[in-house]
């Protein structure tokens, strides 16, 4: 394009090529980064291979009394969905590095969108969640998952969807708080109950838990996008536990991108 088409180009897609350009240097620069020191990546994939390798084998005599075909379609979704919290709700304490050595302040002084800030990063967190997802699928099929080809990638892409949604989350109470000490505490004390009622280990219902605690799992977004993903390994793709489980991360990811990137434009003023 040449400089007199592009003066001549709607307003409207000059800011979308200028976003997408933004948002593409972001995320380049976190990518590099995050491969120059791949030890958060490691170490976040070696907890759910952990849990397959020990805690998977003990399912298995007890698939059967809970439902399940097979004890890796019930097991793996939940393992993803914690890949896709833990692997993304600690992105945090590096923002706060970048805001202590001045890059956040940097950034800021460019014209580049607030959402372009948020969005490169998140996307960078994203890809990270679909490569450790698919190390941890494969990986589980070994010790005996047996899951359609279509079930999985969309489990997979579901449970990178969500780490979106916790990634700008953490970005925005990083950049709220600016403390690891601070930090650190928060996110465990929301993280922890979440993922316990979530059921990631063992479905939750009338039939495994007590009703109040069984009532209190349910209004638990993460337990229902647990139960998606589980009907999606089963290749139950359109039922209503799978429609429930896209349009929760769905709003989950929406809500999340709002907050993170809200947070970075308050923090302009």
């Amino acid at each position: 394009m040449t400089t007199t088409d592009a003066t001549k180009a709607p307003p409207a897609t000059r800011v979308r090529s200028t976003f997408l350009h933004d948002m593409f240097i972001v995320f380049r620069r976190a990518m590099r980064l995050a491969l120059r020191n791949p030890v958060w990546t490691v170490m976040g994939l070696a907890q759910p291979i952990l849990y397959l390798v020990l805690f998977g084998p003990l399912l298995k005599p007890i698939a059967a009394a809970v439902g399940a075909r097979n004890a890796y379609q019930l097991f793996v979704p939940g393992l993803l969905v914690q890949l896709g919290m833990f692997g993304a709700l600690f992105v945090g304490f590096g923002l706060i590095g970048e805001w202590r050595d001045g890059v956040i302040e940097a950034e800021r002084v460019t014209p580049a969108p607030r959402s372009a800030l948020v969005l490169g990063r998140v996307l960078r967190d994203v890809v990270v969640i679909l490569v450790q997802g698919i190390v941890l699928t494969v990986v589980a099929l070994p010790f005996g998952l047996r899951a359609p080809l279509g079930g999985i990638a969309l489990g997979i892409l579901t449970a990178a969807l969500l780490g979106a949604a916790f990634a700008s989350v953490s970005y925005a109470v990083a950049l709220t708080l600016k403390s690891e000490d601070a930090l650190a505490p928060l996110l465990n004390g929301i993280a922890l109950p979440l993922l316990l009622l979530s059921g990631i280990l063992l479905p939750i219902n009338s039939r495994t838990a007590p009703a109040w605690l069984n009532w209190v799992s349910d209004i638990n977004p993460l337990k229902h996008v647990v139960n998606g993903i589980r009907a999606e390994f089963l290749g139950d793709l359109t039922t209503p536990t799978a429609l429930w489980g896209y349009v929760l991360t769905a709003a989950l990811v929406v809500v999340g991108v709002w907050v993170g990137t809200r947070t970075f434009r308050r923090e302009d003023r």
